[in-house]
């Protein structure tokens, strides 16, 4: 299946991952700052303007709210997504590990 969409930004990688568990939007910058191990903090405008393109494709949607927080988990089609692309990026590190070249990459 070619979306295009594909292949997933680094950002839409973590929220992906990060709704694995319902959570709400503040929650998802925090899950996905202790994830990336601080190597990666979202913006609000970034996180809302990919989690409503990620909802728009029907990859995540929200299912219920926590105060005026609306809380958001992966659908079966974003769990789709995200193991095709665990799959793609499976392979291309497998080419890193089979490299018979002694370069340094």
């Amino acid at each position: 299946m070619k979306h295009k969409l594909l292949p997933l930004s680094e950002t839409m990688h973590y929220i992906l991952l990060a709704l694995r568990e319902p959570l709400h939007g503040y929650a998802v910058m925090q899950k996905i700052e202790e994830m990336s191990n601080g190597t990666v903090v979202l913006a609000a405008g970034t996180l809302y303007g990919a989690v409503e393109n990620l909802s728009k494709h029907g990859w995540i949607e929200p299912v219920g709210n926590s105060g005026r927080r609306k809380i958001y988990l992966i659908t079966t089609e974003g769990s789709a997504i995200l193991k095709m692309e665990q799959e793609r990026l499976s392979h291309i590190l497998s080419l890193y590990e089979g490299s018979e070249s002694n370069e340094e990459v």
